[in-house]
């Protein structure tokens, strides 16, 4: 079971996106039913089964100016745009905890990975800086390293919808063919 951790500045617009987005596709999967705009399907096979087995996904911030706070109203309103309910989930912080825990630690920007100096410790950060370990950027997975739109600072929440479901729709897909 593949436990997925998306992480932002403050844990109230991308990451929650981030999380909301990947269960759904997640469910999709599950349920059967595809997803026109992720392109997969889940066939009725063993192979399948596995590829659909259970995810566990969360989000959390590096920093702790949000801890509390619900999803910020315009990422919600999106959110619910497309059919996706957010409601209960507050910011927290990632902790040393979620590193040991989560399998991927997927950041939003650049400036998440610097943060997570004041998470981890210096060896852990230094080796995860250098690449190859659990933590990576959302976009990484698409083959177009570059951050996600930060819709706190541009208010374009449509931009950010699009680079989380590009992010998830790649990294979904990596990971049911077992590329990751």
């Amino acid at each position: 079971m593949p436990k997925i951790l998306f992480v932002c500045h403050g844990n109230i617009c991308r990451s929650p996106m981030a999380e909301f987005v990947m269960k759904k596709m997640v469910a999709e999967l599950q349920d059967g039913a595809g997803n026109d705009a992720a392109g997969l399907e889940c066939a009725e096979s063993r192979a399948a089964e596995k590829n659909c087995a259970d995810f566990e996904i969360a989000s959390a911030a590096t920093s702790t100016e949000e801890i509390g706070n619900p999803v910020y109203p315009p990422a919600r309103r999106m959110l619910e745009r497309h059919g996706i309910d957010c409601r209960g989930k507050t910011a927290r912080q990632m902790t040393l905890r979620d590193y040991e825990y989560y399998d991927y630690i997927v950041l939003m920007d650049r400036n998440n990975l610097r943060n997570l100096r004041w998470i981890l410790p210096p060896a852990i950060y230094e080796r995860e800086c250098a690449g190859g370990g659990k933590v990576s950027l959302l976009m990484d997975w698409t083959g177009n390293s570059r951050d996600v739109a930060d819709p706190w600072y541009t208010g374009d929440f449509e931009a950010t919808w699009n680079d989380v479901n590009e992010g998830c729709r790649a990294m979904l897909t990596s990971l049911r063919n077992g590329q990751a």
